[in-house]
C-alpha cells in the first residue's frame, strides 16, 4: 500500500523487484521482507542527503512471508522503517491505526483479519456503503502463494464486517 506522490511508489515498487530479483540470481535464496524493506528505505533516506535532489514523497506498507514467517513494516520518505502487526497509511491513518491497534489479535484468522481490514477501510470511506473500491489480495503462509479475492467474497465479507463491527463505525 503507498500514501503519497504515487509515480515515486512505482518507482521503489520497481527498485524492490529489482532488488528481490537481483539477490536470488547473486546469493541463489530468497531475500527477507525485512531486506527489502530495509533497502527501500535507504534509497528514501540517501535522496534526503544531498541538495538538487528531490525527496522521495511516498509512505509504503510492505508485506510479505519468508523464513522469519510473516511481516508487516511501514516505511517514509525519511529512510525510517518500523514493523508492525497491522497499520495503516493516508488519509485518517491516525483513526484507522487505533482502531487497528484496538481490534487486531494475534490468533485472528484470516477470514476474521479480512473482515477487520474491510471494517477499517469503511469506516473512513468516503463511498459509504459501496464495496466496489475494496480490493483485497492474500498470501498463504504455508504454500506463500499470492492471490487476489474476487468481488463476490469481498462482498460477504463486507457484509460479515459490517455485522462485526457495525458499533466501531463512528
Amino acid at each position: 500500500a503507498a500514501a503519497g506522490y504515487i509515480p515515486d511508489a512505482r518507482n521503489q515498487v520497481d527498485d524492490a523487484r529489482f532488488f528481490s530479483q537481483s539477490s536470488k540470481l547473486v546469493y541463489d535464496e530468497s531475500v527477507s521482507v525485512e531486506a527489502v524493506t530495509k533497502h527501500i528505505a535507504d534509497q528514501c533516506q540517501h535522496y534526503t542527503q544531498y541538495a538538487g535532489a528531490r525527496p522521495i514523497g511516498v509512505a509504503l506498507i510492505i508485506g510479505g512471508i519468508d523464513q522469519n514467517g510473516n511481516s508487516l513494516f511501514l516505511t517514509d520518505p525519511s529512510g525510517t522503517y518500523v514493523p508492525y502487526n497491522a497499520v495503516a497509511i493516508g488519509a485518517d491513518s491516525d483513526k484507522v491505526t487505533e482502531f487497528l491497534i484496538k481490534n487486531y489479535k494475534k490468533t485472528m484468522t484470516i477470514e476474521e483479519a479480512k473482515m477487520l481490514a474491510i471494517a477499517s477501510i469503511m469506516m473512513v470511506s468516503e463511498n459509504g456503503q459501496n464495496n466496489e473500491h475494496i480490493k483485497i489480495s492474500e498470501i498463504n503462509s504455508d504454500t506463500k502463494q499470492f492471490s487476489i479475492i474476487n468481488k463476490n467474497e469481498v462482498a460477504k465479507l463486507v457484509e460479515s464486517a459490517q455485522q462485526k463491527y457495525k458499533t466501531e463505525k463512528s
